[in-house]
């Protein structure tokens, strides 16, 4: 499946939408970026019911918190085709560029992305073991550990000591983004290996519902099905 670019305006309506959740920890589209990027990337396969929810900060936005269901509709396709596009520019080989958002200064950190991907990989973190441990390619995640605790309250959790300056952050955001590229082609095989055993593509699609919306999901997760395996799945 070939996505359509996102527009400016596009991107726009998917921030707006998560900013009427900020209140409930969800993410803003910086941190979406790098979550997708990490579970794209990453070695298996996380199930939607499992990494949806964390986009809103631990619990699906129910659908009873949007204006119209045209408008959870619009809001859901546009996050897949987010995912898609992230996928397909990683799949080709083309340089990886972050979505990152700027400050009033029109000045981008890439903080949030980097926390983003901090997250995507904490949903698997004993999958990432073997890369973390790896002291040749491990280092592909130096940049986007570097940003992801920058600001961290415990000032031995930072990796950069000395205050980061413009240029300095430029180099951890081209780290990151190159890091991005080397994870994917490094758990490439593992992806495979997953994917077949799986028999299924990590590719959106939606799921057309065999059971109520309000009963109780059949995976097991205790959840109503429209705020589980309901939802828009990645498969």
């Amino acid at each position: 499946m070939t996505a359509r670019p996102l527009t400016d305006a596009e991107y726009d309506r998917m921030s707006s939408v998560l900013d009427r959740f900020r209140n409930e920890q969800a993410m803003n589209l910086e941190e979406l970026d790098g979550f997708f990027a990490a579970l794209i990337c990453g070695p298996a396969h996380v199930h939607p019911s499992e990494h949806l929810p964390e986009i809103w900060g631990g619990e699906m936005a129910d659908e009873e918190a949007f204006s119209s269901q045209q408008e959870l509709k619009d809001f859901l396709d546009l996050l897949m085709r987010h995912w898609t596009l992230v996928a397909e520019t990683l799949q080709s080989g083309d340089v990886f560029l972050p979505l990152l958002l700027e400050d009033d200064h029109g000045v981008a950190h890439a903080n949030d992305w980097a926390r983003g991907f901090m997250c995507g990989m904490d949903l698997r973190r004993e999958d990432w073991a073997d890369l973390l441990d790896d002291e040749d390619h491990g280092g592909w995640l130096i940049p986007i550990l570097a940003l992801a605790y920058e600001h961290d309250p415990d000032p031995t959790m930072r990796p950069c000591q000395e205050p980061v300056d413009a240029d300095r952050r430029e180099q951890l955001i081209a780290g990151a983004a190159a890091g991005v590229t080397g994870i994917y082609h490094y758990f490439a095989p593992l992806r495979r290996m997953f994917s077949e055993l799986r028999g299924g593509q990590s590719t959106y699609r939606r799921t057309v519902p065999k059971i109520g919306r309000n009963d109780p999901c059949p995976c097991g997760s205790g959840k109503k099905y429209k705020r589980c395996c309901g939802k828009p799945t990645l498969h």
